[in-house]
């Protein structure tokens, strides 16, 4: 009976079984691997004319696997980026798979053995100070409405949490005491303490009075929520990022640049702290990476740092001197002639 229905009982068993419980995944991470596996029964349905209710593991094959990532670049417009992530979601079902049924363990091989494609690499966005400040100046902050998207921005940027994790904080999460923290949980459930600025903490206070999330009844409640009173989602975040970046580039276009995601709120904090000689131990415990090499990328963009630390490092002996110039050295500009002469 299983047999019949393998590939979907064990795509069951992975998404609502597996990864929640056994590997602790988030709710962000199952949901990206739930669309993985809904566009490739999508594909499956297309170009097999297979339905995903008569699937089965003999009908998927390294060649299906491919035309499906081909598929989501050629006929979804999806970037060398998320076709590598869809990759990673799949890689990651048929390890599964390899252990609860090894019958399968040739075609896990063989999935398996797909690469990553190569993509360029891509510059990181980030603000100057000066631009964050200008953003932080957009808010009409006469209104409720505009003091929360204030708090909002200051949070995102003064924490450099993601905005899926400062969706998902709630009010329980604040601790308002000297030292002022916030816990931001993160990917895989995995939870950090980041302090908060005295100024941070002062505005968090304040804009948690006035929306009534101190009192202990209001501790699971979201701590941003919306016009309708529910919890942001990613696309309202977006919207007023947008909105707030589109005035601010209007106001000073020679700072604010174009492209830009909330997610650069995040990358500017990082690049700033490095700016301001904080250890890179440091920041990657505020970001909340797991691997020190994440962290070591905004490192590598910081060209004025660069600098300075290649200025600090010069020998003193070296500086100031005068570079000799051998070419006014006639009895080795007589040799150098020489060579190659008989």
């Amino acid at each position: 009976m299983i047999k019949a229905a393998d590939f979907a009982y064990h795509l069951t068993n992975y998404l609502t079984r597996f990864l929640p419980g056994e590997k602790g995944a988030s709710e962000n991470t199952i949901l990206s691997y739930r669309d993985t596996f809904s566009q490739l029964l999508k594909y499956c349905q297309q170009s097999m004319g297979l339905s995903p209710e008569k699937i089965t593991m003999l009908n998927i094959s390294r060649k299906t696997i491919e035309g499906y990532l081909t598929w989501i670049e050629d006929e979804k417009g999806n970037s060398i980026a998320t076709r590598n992530q869809r990759l990673a979601a799949i890689h990651g079902f048929f390890k599964y798979v390899q252990l609860e049924a090894p019958e399968h363990l040739v075609l896990c091989g063989q999935i398996l053995s797909i690469p990553q494609k190569k993509s360029p690499s891509r510059n990181i966005e980030y603000l100057t100070p000066e631009g964050i400040k200008a953003v932080l100046s957009m808010p009409d902050t006469s209104n409720s409405k505009g003091r929360r998207d204030l708090m909002l921005l200051t949070l995102l940027y003064d924490t450099g949490a993601r905005v899926s994790e400062l969706i998902n904080s709630n009010a329980s999460d604040v601790r308002l005491s000297t030292p002022a923290t916030i816990r931001i949980t993160g990917k895989g459930n995995k939870t950090r303490i980041v302090p908060l600025m005295n100024r941070t903490a002062e505005m968090l206070q304040s804009y948690m009075a006035e929306n009534n999330l101190l009192v202990s009844e209001k501790s699971s409640s979201a701590l941003f929520f919306n016009r309708s009173n529910e919890r942001f989602t990613r696309s309202g975040i977006r919207y007023l990022f947008d909105k707030y970046i589109k005035g601010a580039r209007s106001k000073y276009p020679e700072i604010i640049p174009y492209k830009l995601s909330p997610h650069c709120f995040r990358h500017s904090k990082a690049v700033h702290l490095l700016q301001a000689g904080v250890n890179i131990i440091y920041i990657r415990d505020l970001l909340g990476h797991s691997d020190i090499k994440t962290t070591e990328h905004y490192a590598k963009i910081d060209s004025k740092s660069k600098r300075e630390a290649l200025e600090k490092a010069s020998s003193p002996a070296t500086v100031n001197q005068t570079v000799p110039s051998w070419s006014k050295d006639k009895s080795l500009m007589t040799w150098l002639n020489s060579l190659g002469k008989k």
